[in-house]
């Protein structure tokens, strides 16, 4: 299997300081700064960074369990919500919140919510991510 990468530079100290990522392939690439992570400054940051990690990984292990379980769905609209939160030790990511509407023809709701529960707990970054709680919140388009 391949190695994924991506860089990240930082200029200066945590306050006042700048840095700037970018993906392998290039289709990543943006700056962040301590106001665009505690803040609202612009640029990115890592929780919304790693909150696009999770929405694509999410997405695609639901599609897939999905298809194994014989239903072809014709999108899978994900948002995580990843919150970070100050604490005695720090800052710590202390959750996600998975967000998805599915359009799958032929599927029932409870069947829907059943391979859902099951593609959460599949997915490789919800794995990389057991140490926080994971909240799904998934519904049927149109329903």
């Amino acid at each position: 299997m391949p190695i994924r990468k991506a860089q990240a530079i930082w200029s200066g100290n945590l306050a006042s300081g700048t840095g700037r990522i970018r993906s392998e392939t290039g289709t990543v690439e943006g700056t962040y700064s301590a106001a665009s992570r505690f803040e609202t400054g612009s640029g990115t940051n890592p929780e919304e960074l790693l909150g696009a990690a999770h929405a694509a990984c999410f997405s695609m292990a639901l599609s897939h369990e999905l298809a194994e379980a014989g239903f072809t769905p014709n999108s899978v609209d994900t948002t995580a919500k990843v919150s970070i939160e100050k604490g005695d030790g720090g800052f710590a990511i202390t959750g996600v919140v998975l967000v998805t509407t599915a359009d799958v023809p032929g599927i029932d709701a409870e069947t829907f919510q059943s391979i859902a529960e099951g593609a959460k707990s599949g997915c490789p970054v919800s794995r990389a991510l057991a140490s926080v709680p994971i909240v799904l919140e998934a519904s049927l388009a149109g329903r």
